[in-house]
């Protein structure tokens, strides 16, 4: 049996950075695999131009210990709500954590994860804006990523502590190396 992968979902124009160290940490220090998932099988372009084929569709999520949403104008201009909602509340039901970055956090007040939850995003404006009936902006955190109870919400400035809340949430590493991995790659004034 193989143990679960990370699941980053990828669609055209995703914010390759925001996930990356996060990946990249799960990946190279972790050893743990990472299964990209796609709406469908075509190839992507991320903003930053990378080229990406997804190993699997969304409705074929399996054995994930995760899934990260990276932003993208995708979750403002318009998303399959339909596809992903779903999937998201499979993933709640069965206590399994979701990481929104950046526009992604749209698609989480859509979808009500947000509710009794604290969270974060680009801003209490933005979520207003784009996510209509957001119902929890009491429970807004101004920080630059938040988990609480299987939700992880990140800022698109966010990605360093995107990544430290993702790491500790999967447990993926101890306390000290987390915080090392913070020191190591914020820059502090």
């Amino acid at each position: 049996m193989t143990s679960p992968s990370t699941a980053v979902l990828v669609f055209e124009g995703f914010a390759d950075w925001e996930p990356a160290y996060a990946l990249t940490g799960l990946r190279q220090w972790g050893r743990r695999s990472v299964t990209t998932y796609g709406y469908d099988l075509s190839p992507v372009r991320s903003m930053g131009g990378l080229s990406v084929i997804p190993d699997r569709v969304l409705e074929d999520l399996d054995a994930v210990e995760m899934l990260l949403l990276p932003g993208g104008n995708l979750w403002v201009e318009g998303y399959p709500a339909d596809r992903l909602e779903p999937v998201l509340h499979t993933l709640v039901a069965e206590s399994i954590p979701i990481a929104g970055i950046c526009g992604a956090t749209i698609a989480l007040a859509r979808a009500g994860l947000f509710r009794d939850r604290r969270h974060t995003s680009n801003g209490r404006d933005f979520l207003r804006h784009h996510a209509p009936g957001y119902e929890t902006p009491d429970a807004y955190v101004d920080q630059l990523a938040v988990a609480d109870r299987g939700i992880i919400s990140a800022s698109g400035l966010g990605a360093v502590e995107f990544a430290a809340q993702i790491f500790t949430t999967l447990r993926a590493f101890n306390d000290e190396t987390i915080a090392q991995f913070r020191t190591m790659y914020r820059a502090t004034a």
